[in-house]
C-alpha cells in the first residue's frame, strides 16, 4: 500500500469560515446592467461573418458580447430614456 498524499492544495478549508463565505458576496468588479439583468438571444449567422466579428472584439480588446451589447445600445436606444 502507498502512503496517502497530502491534496489540501486544491480544497483547503478556510481558515476563518465565516469571512470566506462573505467574500462571496461582495460585488464583482465589473457589475453593469447586463451582469444583472439579461437575456440570451440567437442569431443566426455565417461562419464569415461570425469570424469577423470574433476578430474586431479581438484588435478592440473586448468581449465579443461586450461588443454587440455596445451596438445593441447604440442603435436601439430607449425610446423614452427608460427601461423598455
Amino acid at each position: 500500500m502507498t502512503s496517502g498524499t497530502d491534496k489540501r492544495g486544491f480544497a483547503t478549508r478556510p481558515a476563518d469560515p465565516d469571512n470566506w463565505i462573505k467574500i462571496g458576496d461582495a460585488a464583482s468588479p465589473r457589475r453593469d446592467a447586463a451582469d444583472v439583468y439579461s437575456a440570451r438571444l440567437t442569431v443566426d449567422i455565417t461562419p464569415a461573418l461570425r469570424g469577423r466579428i470574433k476578430i474586431a472584439a479581438f484588435q478592440r480588446g473586448v468581449t465579443v458580447a461586450d461588443m454587440l451589447r455596445d451596438l445593441f445600445a447604440r442603435e436601439f436606444p430607449p425610446a423614452d430614456g427608460g427601461t423598455p
